[in-house]
């Protein structure tokens, strides 16, 4: 969408509402804390055919959080007013016109935008402001509204498509490249998401500081790589804030800011976990990788800061405890593979957003992986890896019987859906699972890439009449009578599994 409307004003005159409101989506977080939003958060407003910009609070005072937060938080600010058409100036009805809101409209005036004036928190005639003190900024007639309520909404939204004007996307030429390739940053607080997502957008979009927390919204934002194949290939990108332990939430703000980035985890294609290549792979990296597998994402696994590793062993007397730089990279290959045992064959790429280096391999990985999400598996050649797996390590016997498969085929993609005809899926433990998992995933070169089974025992398939009976089922029943009596019937079942008909 090249048309762009953003959201400005002083701190807590509910911009984030607003936006949530216009987007009809629960997207910025919002809370009575002033300074909750720090960088922009887009969204695309389908009905108008514009993308609306969220911007934190101008004018923030340097007690209530990090002065360079601010300072970065503002110019974030002044790049949003300059890409966009429409400014969307909020001032708080209840508190009444400010000497900040004034210093924010001159410097709204001085940009020659056009700007609509927004008073919020105009719930039920309540407002201690008049359109007398708004018509003093000089920025044309007010429009009353309540985010919280819906009040003016429409007003609102048609005052909006009035200033942007006739959209000219049906003129447009019909898009025929294939849909952008979303891809998500998920790791713990300060370990380098925003700094390399900035490393893929070439450019400053979101606020880096060494302070843990900066990142609080999931911030996403379309943009376009050149492949090693010399073409351009859509991207969009989400930028989380660092997923923290729910033991060690102290905020609201940071519980929101935790369930953003869950959310984004369920919304992206492929999941990159990052990880400090100094402190190792930690307990909060390996719960954070198990929030993306319970949501059957594919996994690129990228160690950053490797800059702080290169130049460690640069110094004579390196890292202690390791050989050289090739001994010490070995060995964390070794830990994460260890630690993050439940997500087999992902990709693993070391990279520096401080340098760049070896940071377009985590795109080419992510684009490897999403293409091999649509592959079908061959039902004849996963019966025999099945069988084969089987052989190699039987299943353990649980009350005296085993986990025994009749039959599997494919049934979807995204994640790689598998059914599984057997005798009792309660019979099939979460560690021969994941045996099972790893061997497809070896077998068949889906590295990184999610499958999940779906289990169907001999006494669910008996309960729907046998309509969804497997063929090896059916052939193992063979020889037993169509209709055999109930008690007959039961001591059939009571027979061991490695036991025939004919036995």
């Amino acid at each position: 969408m090249s048309r762009t409307v953003a959201i400005v004003g002083r701190p807590n005159v509910g911009k984030s509402r607003l936006f949530n409101r216009l987007a009809r989506k629960r997207i910025s977080i919002v809370h009575d804390q002033p300074g909750v939003t720090r960088d922009i958060i887009s969204a695309p407003i389908a009905d108008g055919d514009y993308m609306l910009l969220d911007t934190g609070g101008l004018g923030l005072k340097g007690g209530e959080t990090v002065r360079e937060l601010i300072a970065a938080s503002e110019r974030q600010v002044d790049f949003a007013i300059e890409a966009a058409d429409v400014v969307l100036l909020v001032i708080d009805g209840l508190e009444g016109l400010t000497a900040l809101d004034e210093k924010i409209a001159g410097q709204l005036r001085r940009t020659g935008k056009s700007i609509i004036t927004v008073v919020n928190k105009a719930d039920f005639g309540e407002e201690k402001i008049d359109v007398g003190q708004v018509h003093r900024l000089g920025l044309g007639e007010p429009i009353f509204v309540s985010a919280e309520h819906g009040r003016g909404e429409e007003l609102l939204r048609d005052e909006i498509l009035r200033r942007l004007g006739p959209s000219e996307s049906g003129e447009a030429p019909a898009r025929t490249a294939a849909d952008p390739l979303c891809v998500c940053f998920v790791g713990r607080p300060n370990v380098g998401k925003s700094s390399l997502s900035n490393r893929l957008l070439a450019s400053d979009r979101l606020i880096v500081s060494p302070v843990p927390g900066t990142t609080r919204d999931a911030v996403e934002i379309p943009f376009e790589y050149k492949g090693r194949d010399g073409r351009m290939h859509p991207f969009r990108l989400i930028d989380t804030a660092g997923i923290r332990a729910q033991t060690k939430l102290s905020s609201p703000v940071e519980y929101f800011s935790r369930l953003r980035s869950l959310d984004a985890i369920k919304n992206t294609d492929v999941v990159f976990l990052v990880l400090d290549a100094v402190e190792g792979v930690t307990q909060q990296d390996k719960a954070v990788a198990g929030e993306a597998v319970k949501e059957h994402k594919p996994i690129v696994v990228v160690v950053n800061k490797w800059d702080l590793v290169h130049r460690a062993f640069e110094d004579p007397l390196g890292i202690q405890g390791y050989e050289s730089e090739r001994d010490y990279r070995t060995k964390y290959e070794r830990a994460v593979f260890d630690r993050l045992f439940f997500t087999p064959g992902s990709p693993l790429v070391f990279v520096s957003a401080m340098s760049g280096y070896e940071v377009d391999r985590m795109l080419n990985a992510a684009v490897r992986l999403h293409r091999e999400l649509d592959r079908k598996l061959p039902t004849a050649r996963l019966n025999a890896v099945l069988e084969r797996l089987a052989d190699r390590n039987p299943p353990p016997a649980i009350a005296g019987r085993r986990f025994r498969i009749y039959y599997a085929t494919q049934t979807g993609n995204r994640p790689f859906r598998i059914k599984i005809f057997c005798n009792r899926e309660e019979k099939l433990t979460e560690s021969y699972r994941r045996y099972l998992e790893a061997g497809i995933v070896e077998e068949f070169g889906l590295n990184g890439c999610p499958v999940l089974f779906d289990l169907v025992g001999k006494e669910r398939e008996r309960s729907r009449g046998g309509s969804g009976e497997s063929p090896a089922a059916g052939r193992e029943d063979a020889r037993a009578p169509r209709r055999a009596p109930r008690n007959r019937q039961k001591l059939l079942e009571k027979l061991p599994q490695n036991e025939t008909l004919e036995d």
